[in-house]
């Protein structure tokens, strides 16, 4: 029987996670493209009689802007690993400049802090 020692990370695919961070940052342009979109024209919210008629529309729509505000920073994490692999420091923190572990990656193919950075900057 063999077995492969646990202590060698498998090698990564830059090439099936670039494409795969190519294709996440495409859907969240998308996404983005159609949340920032000007409302129609008539399509307002209004405010009626009774307290609380266009509530739920404003909350709606603070809610995407929170949303919105999420996805771009998630698009400047892709990018920012975009530009990692590009460069040939993928999967090396940018702070401390060791080695991001294979299962961080694997989880989270944007992640540019290992785990020990990530968390002091919470």
């Amino acid at each position: 029987m063999t077995s492969e020692s646990s202590s060698t990370p498998p090698e990564l695919d830059h090439l099936e996670i670039k494409s795969g961070l190519l294709d996440q940052r495409s859907e969240i342009l998308g996404r983005l493209s159609e949340m920032k979109k000007p409302p129609e024209r008539g399509s307002a919210i209004g405010f009626g009689k009774r307290i609380g008629d266009g509530t739920s529309e404003a909350v709606s729509r603070i809610t995407e802007v929170a949303l919105a505000n999420d996805l771009e920073v998630t698009v400047a994490r892709i990018e920012r690993a975009l530009e990692k692999i590009d460069q040939g420091s993928y999967g090396i923190c940018d702070v401390c400049d060791q080695p991001i572990a294979p299962g961080r990656l694997k989880v989270s193919p944007a992640s540019s802090l290992c785990i020990e950075c990530a968390r002091r900057q919470v």
